[in-house]
C-alpha cells in the first residue's frame, strides 16, 4: 500500500511556473498534486506534457479537476453540450499530462422530476464525452458532493462508474460529512463502510489507489457551505479516515483541498507518520 499528498492546484507558497511544481512538491516531502482546471481547461498541449514529464520524474501522481460549469443533467441542449465538451477537453488534457483521475462535478437535480431521472442524464453524458475521446490514461472521475442539490451520492457515484466503465469515483470526506449535517464520518466504521462499499461495487481498482479529497469543513442546512484547514474546529477528523487506511491495507492519494492547501497535505502526511509508529490500532 501507499499513501500519497498533494495540493488541489499551485502550492500558497509556491512562486514560479508550473512545470516547477512537481519538483517544489517533491522537495516538501509531498508526491502528488491535483491540476485545478475549475474555470477552464486553458493549459496549452505543450504545457501539460511538459508539467507531466515534470511529475513522472519527480514521482508526483497527477489528477485534474474539471470545470464548475458543468452540468451534464442539464436538460437544455446547448448546457448539455457544452458540458460534454467541458468534460472531453478536461480528459484530453489529464491525458497529455499523465493523470488518472479527472474529478467532475456531476450536476443538479433541478428540473427532474426525480433523482434517479438526472442520474441517468448525467451518465448518458459521460458517455457521450468518452465516446470522443481516445484513452491511455486518463478516467472520468465523479465527485461525491457536498449539497443536497448536486447529483453525487455516494450512491449515484458509484453507479455512474458501474455505468460508464472508465470510471473511478472521487470520494470526498468533507463532502460526505457535510452533505449529511455531520452525522457521517465520524467514526471508523463510517470510513470503513465507504471503502467496502466502492470495493464490493466497483472492484478493487477503483480502491487501489482510492482517489479521494479532504479538508475540514463548514455545513448548514442543505450541506456544504466552505472548505476549512484542519487546525480549526469542526470535522471530519483525518486521523480516522488514515487509520482505516492503514488497517485495512489501502492505497490511496489525497487531495488537500484545505484552503492552506500543501501545508495541511503535510499536516496529514504527519499525522499518518504518528499513526503507523503506534500502530493503526494505537
Amino acid at each position: 500500500m501507499r499513501l500519497r499528498f498533494g495540493p488541489a492546484g499551485v502550492p500558497i507558497d509556491y512562486k514560479g511556473p508550473i512545470e516547477g511544481i512537481p519538483a517544489h512538491l517533491r522537495s516538501l516531502g509531498l508526491d502528488a498534486m491535483e491540476y485545478e482546471a475549475v474555470h477552464g481547461v486553458r493549459i496549452s498541449e505543450a504545457k501539460a506534457r511538459k508539467l507531466g514529464e515534470e511529475a513522472s520524474a519527480n514521482d508526483v501522481v497527477m489528477s485534474l479537476h474539471a470545470p464548475y460549469y458543468v452540468n451534464l443533467a442539464s436538460k437544455d441542449k446547448g448546457v448539455f453540450e457544452r458540458s460534454v465538451q467541458r468534460v472531453v477537453e478536461s480528459l484530453l488534457a489529464a491525458e497529455w499530462m499523465g493523470a488518472e483521475a479527472v474529478v467532475v462535478h456531476s450536476g443538479y437535480y433541478k428540473g427532474h422530476e426525480s433523482r434517479e431521472s438526472a442520474l441517468k442524464r448525467v451518465i448518458e453524458g459521460y458517455r457521450e464525452a468518452l465516446s470522443r475521446v481516445e484513452l491511455r490514461t486518463a478516467k472520468v472521475s465523479p465527485e461525491v458532493m457536498g449539497k443536497g442539490s448536486q447529483v453525487g451520492t455516494l450512491e449515484e457515484a458509484v453507479e455512474i462508474c458501474r455505468q460508464v466503465g472508465r470510471c473511478k469515483p472521487c470520494i470526498d470526506w468533507a463532502h460526505l460529512y457535510a452533505r449529511s449535517e455531520g452525522k457521517f464520518v465520524v467514526r471508523q466504521e463510517d470510513v470503513i463502510k465507504v471503502l467496502e462499499y466502492v470495493e464490493r461495487e466497483l472492484g478493487r481498482e477503483a480502491v487501489n489507489p482510492l482517489h479521494s479529497h479532504f479538508s475540514k469543513i463548514k455545513y448548514g442546512r442543505g450541506g456544504e457551505r466552505e472548505h476549512l484547514t484542519l487546525s480549526e474546529p469542526g470535522g471530519p477528523e483525518w486521523a480516522i479516515v488514515c487509520k482505516t487506511y492503514l488497517e485495512l491495507g489501502y492505497s490511496a492519494v489525497t487531495i488537500s483541498e484545505s484552503p492552506v492547501l500543501e501545508r495541511d497535505a503535510l499536516v496529514m502526511k504527519g499525522v499518518c507518520e504518528e499513526i503507523k509508529i503506534k500502530g493503526p490500532k494505537g
